[in-house]
């Protein structure tokens, strides 16, 4: 399985392509499915330009994009965009479009953000971005009620691949089940999406992770690196392992 990573955190004007409004995200959302995409992530925007976690704002644009695709769509919760957890799980737990939001293990109120989105029917993918991550998610006891996990190497210290392989260790120690996915970002982007597919993991591509494609370039679209991204399975091994898009 191939998710695509529409925006993230890029600020706009950052890539001639990147989607904004509610319009570019389904835009593109349409597009990258129909080249391969199996599941949609975003960082929905306000009328500014703003990340948030209004449910006006993400209901919307989940809303419109789920209209165009037929797979699962799903959103953020980082604490960047609402600092305060208290404010955080309020938000979520007005939400009703989303078939899916992430949650970063490494924030405080990561327990409660889970709980919430659980509790209005959304499924949780849990973000661990170290092997620290795997034991806070461990803590939670709530490792058997997600979607899957994000193995997300942001910031490698060194080896990103090894870092990956080591957050997998964690996780098969504790006996975490739901499938994985990894991805990586800037730098760490293509090494982590080649060698999850040796591993047989899903994987994640998209201009929220890099601009360039695997020789270098900048990558024209969000559909071009799906495109490139699916190239590289099909020469490196069979990606998905037989896990599920569906949360």
């Amino acid at each position: 399985m191939l998710k695509v990573a529409l925006n993230g955190t890029r600020e706009m004007g950052s890539h001639p392509a990147l989607p904004v409004t509610a319009e570019d995200l389904a835009r593109t959302a349409a597009a990258c499915v129909a080249v391969g995409a199996a599941a949609i992530h975003m960082h929905p925007r306000d009328g500014s330009g703003r990340e948030s976690l209004d449910a006006t704002v993400i209901d919307a644009a989940a809303g419109q994009v789920r209209a165009v695709v037929s797979v699962p769509v799903g959103v953020s919760t980082g604490a960047w965009i609402e600092p305060d957890p208290s404010r955080r799980v309020a938000a979520v737990a007005r939400w009703n479009e989303p078939d899916m939001a992430s949650v970063n293990l490494s924030e405080d109120g990561a327990k409660p953000v889970m709980e919430a989105l659980l509790a209005r029917g959304i499924g949780v993918e849990a973000g661990i971005w170290s092997v620290e991550d795997a034991y806070r998610l461990a803590d939670t006891g709530l490792q058997n009620s997600l979607v899957r996990i994000l193995v997300e190497i942001i910031d490698p210290a060194g080896d990103p691949e090894a870092e990956a392989r080591a957050i997998d260790e964690a996780l098969d120690q504790i006996g975490v089940t739901a499938p994985r996915l990894h991805h990586g970002e800037g730098d760490s982007t293509w090494p982590v999406l080649r060698q999850a597919t040796r591993l047989g993991r899903d994987a994640r591509i998209g201009l929220e992770d890099t601009l360039t494609l695997p020789d270098g370039s900048l990558a024209p679209s969000n559909e071009a690196l799906v495109k490139a991204a699916l190239a590289v399975s099909i020469g490196t091994g069979t990606a998905g392992s037989g896990h599920s898009a569906l949360p």
